[in-house]
C-alpha cells in the first residue's frame, strides 16, 4: 500500500520549501497538483522529474477514484497552488477518502499565508478565527461578519484584490473601526503589510487599487460581550427614559459590541410581548 503525502509548498519565494518536502517530491511516484504549471516551475527549479497529474476544484471528485487506486500500490504527493493543501484549497476530500480507505496520510509541513500574515500583523496571535475566503456576495459577507462581530479572537480571512475595498467597507460597517493588517504578496518581490485601522485601510486602497494575493488580519472586539438579558435590560431602561427605539438600539449595540440587527431583534420581541 502507498502513502499520501500532504506537502506544503512556497507561497511565493521558491527558497521557502523544506529539504524534506524536496526529498518527498523526488521519491513519490506521482504528484497531484492544483496548478500543474506552477508546480512544474517549482520542480524545474530543483531538478525534480516526478510525473504530475492535475487535481483542482473542478476535477477533484472525478480524480478521486484514480488517485485512490494509485495509492493502493504507490506513493502520491498532494500539493496546492501555494501553501498547505486543503486549507482553502482542494485536498480535504482526498485526505478524507484516504483515511477511510486506511491509506497512511503523512503531513510534510510548509509555508502558510494564514500563519505568515498573522505573525507579522502586530495583532494578538494566541487565539484566532480563520474564515477562509470571505463570501463574494455583499449580503452573505455582511451576514457572516454579523455572526462573528462579538468574537474576541483575532480574525483572519483571504480576499481577492477586486473585492478588497467592498469587503473593507462592509467590515468597517459591521465590526466598527478596528485595527487591521492587510498582507499583500507575502514572501514575493513586492511583499507589503499595511497596518492601521479600517478607516486608514479604506483610504489607502481607495487611492491605489491593490494587486496580488491578500490576507486580512482583523482585531477581535475589545468590548465586554453582553448576554441577551443585559441587552434587553438596557433597552428597557433607555426606552423607559424616553429614548426612541432607533436610538436605543444604536446605543445598546455600541455598548454591547453587538451588530445592530441583533439588538433590533430583541427590540422587536419586546414590542410583541404583552
Amino acid at each position: 500500500m502507498g502513502t499520501l503525502y500532504v506537502v506544503g509548498t512556497p507561497i511565493g519565494n521558491l527558497e521557502d520549501i523544506s529539504l524534506r518536502a524536496l526529498r518527498t517530491l523526488r521519491e513519490v511516484d506521482l504528484i497531484a497538483a492544483e496548478d500543474t504549471r506552477r508546480t512544474r516551475k517549482l520542480l524545474a527549479r530543483y531538478g525534480i522529474g516526478t510525473p504530475l497529474t492535475s487535481y483542482h476544484e473542478h476535477n477533484k471528485l472525478a480524480k478521486l477514484g484514480l488517485l485512490l487506486e494509485t495509492l493502493r500500490e504507490k506513493d502520491v504527493a498532494l500539493v496546492s497552488e501555494a501553501g498547505m493543501p486543503g486549507l482553502s484549497d482542494p485536498g480535504y476530500e482526498l485526505v478524507r477518502a484516504a483515511i477511510e480507505a486506511h491509506i497512511p496520510v503523512v503531513p510534510i509541513p510548509g509555508p502558510s499565508a494564514l500563519v505568515t500574515a498573522l505573525v507579522v500583523s502586530g495583532l494578538p496571535t494566541d487565539s484566532f478565527l480563520y474564515l477562509g475566503f470571505l463570501p463574494r456576495r455583499k449580503a452573505e459577507r455582511r451576514r457572516l461578519l454579523s455572526l462573528i462581530a462579538r468574537e474576541r479572537q483575532t480574525i483572519v480571512a483571504f480576499e481577492a484584490p477586486h473585492r478588497l475595498l467592498a469587503s473593507l467597507n462592509d467590515i468597517r460597517e459591521v465590526l466598527g473601526n478596528r485595527r487591521i493588517a492587510v498582507a499583500r504578496e507575502l514572501t514575493k518581490a513586492f511583499e507589503e503589510v499595511i497596518r492601521g485601522n479600517l478607516d486608514e485601510a479604506i483610504q489607502r486602497f481607495s487611492e491605489a487599487r491593490p494587486r496580488g494575493e491578500l490576507t486580512l488580519v482583523i482585531e477581535g472586539t475589545k468590548d465586554m460581550v453582553w448576554g441577551e438579558e443585559r441587552a434587553k435590560e438596557e433597552l428597557e431602561k433607555l426606552l423607559a427614559g424616553g429614548v426612541e427605539g432607533k436610538e436605543a438600539i444604536k446605543q445598546v449595540a455600541k455598548s454591547a459590541g453587538w451588530p445592530r440587527r441583533e439588538v433590533y431583534k430583541i427590540w422587536l420581541g419586546m414590542q410583541k410581548s404583552p
